[in-house]
């Protein structure tokens, strides 16, 4: 990698916590809180018992709600803090900061929020960064300010300047822009020196035009675990069978081919007729161990089984997010690790 002021790490460093944000009436989940809470309650357990747990919530009432949910569910309060700021989604992957570490401190990036591309409201998720900075969260550092569209979950990073991307989703957001001009703003936001580009893989039920990580993550093993799929009467079978050749043709920065996990497939979970995009590969990585969505689904052993694989050392602990797929999304996306040093250690 070339020298540069700021990294960003891989989600498999040492992490200080992870950042989440209550669901509640005023948000999307408000037909279905009481299941998604309890997905919630499992996350931040889950998050609790290897690392802080930092949740915003929209105010006193809520905050008070939410530590008796927790408290119910024996989750060690000392590891958990609060936060009081104005949220509508809880897609925090995507709303939340890619934080980057420096030399003598952090730098909190801040892209510009639109909403998956203008497809809902987004005004004041776009200044929940802003928001956060202003109560203090995070550690004394730069805010960089991006008027350029982007979402964390678009985004892939090795720790060591590599990008994995999807055109599909970044085309959609700069729809007049060339490969090079978006190359050239991702390598300077976020100090890279390569960027791969995935052309295939999609899931129904998925309205983020590909995220790329509801479809291939890079690994601390220096593989790649990606979605597959191996029922040839499903839909996505030759897509993501095409992704799979991409991957396999892509080349680390020494020039060899990634080591490739495959993840199995899930069955088709459908909800009033609507598919719902069970992706294993949007799994958390934290400090000890992974978080890994758990579906109901007979595959759900096996996909904790190829993601140990791919984090040796590290315990799976599977998190249930069938709740969390109605919305479209899944673990990752609701959640933003903050890697160490840069929590404030009074927040919350």
């Amino acid at each position: 990698m070339v020298d540069a002021p700021w990294r960003w790490p891989a989600e498999w460093e040492a992490q200080a916590g992870v950042l989440i944000a209550w669901p509640h009436a005023e948000t999307d989940w408000a037909p279905r809180l009481s299941a998604v809470e309890e997905t919630y309650v499992a996350l931040a357990a889950a998050i609790a018992r290897f690392e802080r747990c930092v949740i915003c919530v929209s105010g006193s009432a809520l905050e008070q709600h939410v530590r008796v949910l927790l408290a119910d569910a024996g989750v060690d309060s000392t590891h958990v803090g609060f936060v009081r700021v104005s949220y509508h989604d809880t897609w925090l992957r995507d709303s939340g900061p890619l934080i980057l570490e420096g030399r003598t401190g952090f730098a909190y990036a801040d892209f510009r929020f639109t909403g998956w591309g203008g497809k809902f409201a987004a005004q004041s998720d776009d200044a929940l960064i802003q928001g956060l900075l202003e109560r203090g969260v995070f550690a004394t550092g730069v805010h960089q300010r991006h008027e350029f569209a982007l979402e964390g979950g678009a985004i892939e990073g090795d720790g060591a300047g590599t990008l994995l991307t999807t055109w599909r989703c970044l085309h959609q957001r700069h729809p007049l822009s060339s490969r090079r001009e978006l190359e050239a703003v991702l390598r300077g936001a976020l100090s890279a020196d390569r960027v791969l580009w995935l052309e295939r893989g999609y899931l129904e039920g998925d309205d983020t035009d590909a995220h790329i990580d509801t479809l291939a993550r890079f690994s601390p093993d220096g593989g790649i675990v990606y979605q597959a799929c191996d029922d040839a009467r499903d839909t996505h079978h030759s897509e993501l069978a095409a992704m799979r050749d991409e991957l396999s043709r892509l080349r680390d920065r020494y020039g060899h081919p990634y080591p490739l996990h495959a993840l199995p497939w899930a069955r088709p979970i459908l909800d009033s007729g609507r598919r719902l995009a069970a992706s294993y590969a949007n799994y958390l990585v934290i400090n000890g161990a992974v978080l890994v969505p758990a579906y109901g689904d007979a595959a759900d052993a096996d996909a904790a089984r190829v993601v140990g694989r791919a984090h040796p050392g590290r315990e799976i602990v599977p998190v249930p997010c069938r709740s969390l797929i109605w919305q479209n999304g899944s673990l990752h996306c609701v959640t933003m690790q903050i890697p160490a040093g840069a929590l404030n250690g009074a927040a919350g």
